[in-house]
């Protein structure tokens, strides 16, 4: 008999916010006074769902930016995205009515992204969900980001719960690898127009009938953390 979906854990670009290409401009309009830009191709195979640390250690490594750059560099950026967000990130209906139906059931709710918190708390406010968020993870908020599973450990051990009593919401690759290594079941979606109500709860019932694989971590541990083994 499988567990009870006790939890739902949203990462938000690409699944609760339709973000990614203003991520993506922002950071190419910092880059762009140092005469550097990451193209449409390499931000789609490497760069996206990376924090953007990760991405200006890389960006170093392929163009010798200088490493004393990185950190005006991320405060541009993060001022471009809010300024972004601000302009475009409105309420979506079906998000709304998910969230806040999930949450009457007493499901908790988290959102786990690889950007900082302040943006994160941004969104969630100029989309109205922020009243149906119990818990908020950051790049901020763990030493390594996604693709490391720690974001997801961290939030499951949060809420004092098994793996297996938890849904991963993702779009990413980098994103599914994370949630899939901390245990959890993990619904993948396409877009933020597959993140509805029907399909989440489509989701938990193919998790407690046994119909949705679920690949338990085999780490014993990550940094500090304690890892749940099955």
């Amino acid at each position: 008999m499988s567990d009870k979906i006790k939890a739902l854990l949203f990462d938000m670009d690409g699944v609760l916010i339709d973000a990614k290409d203003w991520h993506y401009e922002s950071l190419n309009k910092a880059l762009g006074l140092f005469g550097l830009g990451i193209s449409r191709y390499d931000h789609l195979h490497t760069f996206d769902g990376l924090p953007t640390r990760e991405k200006l250690k890389m960006l170093s490594e392929q163009y010798y930016l200088p490493e004393e750059l990185h950190s005006f560099i991320n405060q541009l950026k993060q001022k471009y995205t809010l300024e972004e967000t601000t302009l475009k990130c409105r309420p979506m209906f079906h998000h709304e009515y998910a969230l806040s139906r999930l949450h009457n059931s007493g499901y908790k709710i988290a959102v786990c992204s690889n950007s900082v918190r302040t943006t994160i708390e941004n969104m969630m406010r100029l989309s109205n969900l922020e009243k149906y968020i119990d818990l908020i993870v950051s790049n901020e908020d763990v030493v390594k980001a996604k693709p490391d599973p720690e974001m997801y450990i961290v939030t499951i051990q949060k809420f004092g719960l098994k793996p297996s009593e938890c849904l991963v919401v993702e779009d990413n690759p980098k994103g599914i690898a994370a949630g899939r290594d901390s245990g959890a079941y993990v619904l993948a979606v396409d877009t933020v127009y597959d993140v509805n109500y029907e399909n989440i709860t489509g989701a938990i019932s193919k998790c407690e009938s046994g119909k949705m694989p679920r690949k338990p971590t085999n780490k014993k541990s990550i940094g500090n953390l304690k890892i749940f083994e099955h």
